[in-house]
C-alpha cells in the first residue's frame, strides 16, 4: 500500500446487475477459479444465473447473496493476482452481505465457507420473507433521533443507518406505512417503500439468524489479518471469537454503516476502494463525507487501473 490509509469496502444486496462480473472472468484466471470454485462448491452453476440469468432470478436472494459475494470476492483475488502480492488494506468493512465478503479478504473465512455461509444464509432469509412477511423502506431527510422515534411509536425497526440522512427502517407492511406516513409529518424529505422481499436486520429475521448460528458455529473461522470495523457497533474486530460473534447477531441488527465511515476516517482513513458491483457505497462513502477518495473495482479494466495507482 502507498502512504494514504486505505479501506476495502465490499456491498451488499441490490448490488447486483445480470452480466455483473463476466468480464473478470474472462480476463483473469484468478477470477475464473472463484467463480468456478462457487460452481462446485454449491453444486450448480451460479455462474449462468450470474452471467445469463434473468434480472428476476438474479433478485432472488438464495441467489444474490451468493453472486455479490462471488463477484467481490473475484475482484479482489485479480487485484491480488496483478499486483503479484497479498494486498493489506488498514481497514475492511462491508455492508450487510458484504461483511461476509470483507471477511474473505482479511483471511477470517476460506472462499469456501464464505460462498457456502452466504449461500445458506440466503435460502433462510428466503424462508423467513415466508414465513414472517415484511418489507423496507427508506427515510431520507430527517436524523436518526426521529427515526428512533418513528419505530418506537410505529412498531418498526431501524435496519441500516447508511448516512445521516438516508436511514432504512423495516417491519410488517402495515407497520411501515403507519411508519412512511409518520416520517413525512416529522418533516422527511422522502419515505420510499423498497424493493426487497422481507424485513432484513430486524427481529422478523430472528428464525433466519438462529439457524444461520448453528451453521456459524460449525465454520472454521481465523484470526483476521486486517481489522475489521463490524456492522453492528463500527468497532474494528480480527480475533475468531469477535467475528464470530458478529455474523451470530448481525442479521437482526442495524448496520451502523455512516458510523463504520466515520471511524475509519477518524482513524485518518482517506481512500477507499469499493470492490464487487455496482457503486452504492461509493456514493454513500461520498455523501458522509465528499473530501473523501473513492473508487470502484468491478471490471478487469478497473482492476488495472488499481495496479497501476498502487505501483
Amino acid at each position: 500500500m502507498n502512504k494514504e490509509k486505505v479501506a476495502f469496502i465490499f456491498p451488499g444486496q441490490a448490488s447486483q446487475t445480470p452480466g455483473m462480473g463476466l468480464d473478470l472472468y474472462k480476463n483473469s484466471k484468478a477470477a475464473r477459479e472463484v467463480f468456478d470454485e462457487a460452481d462446485e462448491i454449491l453444486g450448480r452453476k451460479l455462474s449462468n444465473v450470474i452471467f445469463e440469468g434473468s434480472k428476476e432470478e438474479l433478485t432472488k436472494t438464495e441467489n444474490a447473496q451468493p453472486s455479490i459475494a462471488t463477484v467481490s470476492i473475484a475482484a479482489w483475488r485479480a487485484i491480488e493476482s496483478e499486483m503479484g502480492t497479498i494486498q493489506i488494506p488498514n481497514y475492511t468493512a462491508g455492508h450487510s452481505l458484504g461483511e461476509y465478503s470483507s471477511l474473505a479478504t482479511a483471511g477470517s473465512l476460506s472462499i469456501k465457507d464464505t460462498i457456502k455461509l452466504v449461500s445458506i444464509r440466503g435460502e433462510l432469509m428466503e424462508k423467513a420473507c415466508t414465513d414472517s412477511p415484511g418489507g423496507m423502506s427508506a427515510i431520507i431527510g430527517i436524523d436518526e433521533n426521529s427515526v428512533r422515534e418513528v419505530c418506537s411509536q410505529t412498531g418498526t425497526y431501524l435496519s441500516n443507518i447508511n448516512t445521516s440522512n438516508q436511514i432504512i427502517i423495516s417491519g410488517k407492511k402495515e407497520n411501515l406505512t403507519n411508519a412512511m406516513d409518520l416520517a413525512s409529518r416529522l418533516g422527511a424529505k422522502r419515505a420510499i417503500p423498497l424493493p426487497v422481499g422481507g424485513a432484513f436486520h430486524s427481529a422478523l429475521m430472528s428464525s433466519a439468524q438462529n439457524e444461520l448460528n448453528d451453521v456459524i458455529d460449525s465454520t472454521n473461522f481465523q484470526d483476521a489479518v486486517v481489522p475489521i470495523v463490524a456492522n453492528t457497533d463500527a468497532r474494528p474486530i480480527t480475533s475468531k471469537e469477535l467475528v464470530r460473534d458478529e455474523l451470530k447477531n448481525q442479521l437482526q441488527n442495524c448496520v451502523l454503516w455512516n458510523d463504520s465511515i466515520g471511524f475509519m476516517t477518524d482513524n485518518n482513513v482517506d481512500t477507499f476502494y469499493e470492490i464487487g458491483p455496482g457503486n452504492v457505497l461509493a456514493g454513500m462513502v461520498k455523501r458522509i463525507n465528499s473530501d473523501l477518495t473513492v473508487k470502484n473495482i468491478s471490471n478487469y479494466s478497473q482492476v488495472l487501473d488499481y495496479v497501476e495507482s498502487r505501483n
